[in-house]
């Protein structure tokens, strides 16, 4: 796909792109993000498109659609790790406010973290993958994975300190 073929592609298809995103998602910037990221996707596999498989309209919707459905499985491992990470003791209610604010504190301590860690954090905590799988499923040095969780939960016990 030429540069031009990209740009009448954009031009044609991201206002509508939008609109259907703000319709999945119910929330503008997050729609908007997700456009920004499905034609970032779109330049890069540009060379693989291939017209016989479908139109460019399809191939654009369907990248937008695994954008979106990372985004859910990243929030969602987010808010597994969240949850994992204030554990609740026994006996103990967990809709107390004790609990609210520790919840609150995790959040804004990973607000602190850069997105490679607060993604290491949840794949480590929130999907409960090992170091090992985290490596092999991110396609990155097992020693890389390593550094980056242990960086994120020291900077996380600086915040929370």
């Amino acid at each position: 796909m030429r540069t031009d073929r990209f740009e009448r592609l954009f031009e044609e298809h991201a206002e509508p792109l939008l609109g259907f995103l703000v319709y999945r998602t119910g929330n503008r910037p997050l729609a908007e993000d997700l456009v920004a990221e499905t034609f970032e996707r779109v330049l890069r596999a540009r060379r693989r498109y291939d017209p016989r498989r479908g139109s460019e309209k399809t191939w654009l919707y369907s990248i937008a659609l695994n954008c979106l459905r990372d985004h859910v499985r990243k929030s969602a491992a987010e808010a597994r790790a969240l949850e994992r990470a204030v554990p609740v003791a026994a006996g103990e209610s967990g809709g107390g406010m004790q609990h609210v604010e520790d919840r609150d504190l995790l959040a804004r301590g990973l607000e602190g973290l850069n997105d490679d860690e607060r993604e290491a954090i949840a794949l480590r905590y929130g999907a409960d993958l090992t170091v090992p799988e985290i490596a092999k499923l991110t396609g990155q040095k097992l020693t890389t994975v390593e550094g980056r969780v242990y960086s994120a939960l020291r900077k996380l016990r600086e915040r929370l300190d």
